[in-house]
């Protein structure tokens, strides 16, 4: 049986009430990637060994590669005084709700982090289900007092139902708005409704940056609960596992844990995933796995001082990225990978997205105008 198309899927995370609110925007139903809409997007920090942006770079220092093949990209101008906005998602079930107290102080962290940029923030809170706890605001007291009142939940951790709430929110959002999540949250998923490709597949469609902040899941569940919500439903042979790869470092792991994707994608389309995910077995935590998708950031989950220390330099790289982007010589559906690296500063060291997933478009679309939002 195929899984539920993400469509779907947004709708049911609609109808729990995670995207009960007002369009922003008439491009509300913006499209995923397709094979008519190509030009893809790659934020990307570049920084020194010892954490400073790294400023002056140009389009020519940058080399992107497609599933290793080298692309014609173009810098972006200017991009640090574009307004933003930021879907908190934060964990108040399972083993969330004893980290609650860390973020009484969060939201005055928070609204920091933009400086004089225009921004509007939503808060997500989720245990078992993602529920839509404050719509997207500019005032940034409405998001302290929510953040400082945050209740404990049920033993349920839906990361990935959250993750797709949020980005069904931000797709409402107007299109000159860069789009950011910030996920608090255990390593491991405990209830979501949505597979592991399907949140994948969300997340690239919007250009979101993941910028997450992990604590650890207790170790007995990591196995069981990873591989749970990457296998099909109906049980059955695992046709093109990875079990190629068992010689490799951590292949019996990773051929445990992906094997089951066989029934819902070609092999190459698995080693994609996997590559895109950095994935070693079940020991990679989710958070962790989707910031470097997106382009983001993670942090382990430390005390108020390092949540504090951590949002601080936050606040200093998402105003200095720089936005390339190429039209892919080879648009495939499914899985791309990306890389990104600098052609003559061995010094400096380079966050980027890695991935994306392109949409067979269906014969009937008209093609796209216009880039996808960032």
């Amino acid at each position: 049986m195929r899984p539920a198309p993400v469509s779907a899927l947004l709708l049911f995370l609609g109808a729990l009430g995670c995207g009960a609110q007002p369009s922003t925007s008439p491009q509300s139903g913006l499209p995923a990637l397709s094979m008519r809409s190509e030009l893809v997007l790659v934020p990307a920090f570049v920084q020194t060994r010892s954490g400073e942006p790294a400023f002056t770079l140009k389009d020519s220092d940058f080399t992107v590669t497609d599933d290793g093949v080298a692309q014609e990209t173009t810098l972006d101008a200017e991009t640090g005084g574009e307004p933003m906005a930021l879907v908190i998602a934060v964990e108040t079930g399972g083993s969330g709700a004893a980290q609650l107290d860390k973020y009484r102080e969060l939201g005055t962290l928070i609204d920091n982090l933009f400086g004089a940029v225009h921004h509007r923030v939503a808060v997500v809170a989720f245990d078992s289900a993602p529920r839509l706890i404050q719509k997207f605001s500019s005032n940034p007291a409405e998001t302290r007092v929510i953040l400082s009142d945050l209740q404990a939940g049920d033993t349920g951790a839906a990361i990935l139902d959250s993750l797709i709430c949020s980005v069904q929110m931000l797709r409402r959002q107007p299109p000159e708005y860069r789009r950011a999540i910030l996920l608090l949250s255990e390593s491991v998923d405990h209830g979501s409704q949505a597979k592991l490709e399907e949140a994948m597949r969300a997340l690239s469609d919007t250009n979101t940056a993941i910028y997450a902040f992990g604590f650890s899941s207790a170790k007995s569940e990591v196995g069981s609960e990873t591989a749970r919500i990457v296998r099909d439903p109906n049980p059955g042979p695992t046709r093109g596992c990875m079990a190629r790869d068992a010689g490799s470092p951590g292949g019996n792991r990773m051929a445990q844990a992906w094997g089951c994707l066989g029934l819902l994608a070609p092999p190459l389309r698995l080693l994609n995933m996997a590559a895109m995910l950095g994935m070693d077995g079940p020991k990679r935590n989710i958070p962790e796995a989707v910031a470097h998708l997106s382009g983001g950031v993670y942090f382990h989950l430390g005390d108020e001082r390092a949540i504090q220390r951590d949002l601080l330099d936050l606040a200093h790289q998402i105003p200095n990225r720089y936005v390339l982007s190429f039209y892919p010589q080879s648009p495939h559906p499914g899985l791309h990978v990306i890389g990104v690296r600098l052609k003559d500063y061995p010094d400096l060291v380079v966050i980027a997205r890695n991935g994306y997933w392109v949409d067979e478009a269906p014969k009937s679309a008209a093609p796209a105008e216009g880039p996808p939002p960032r």
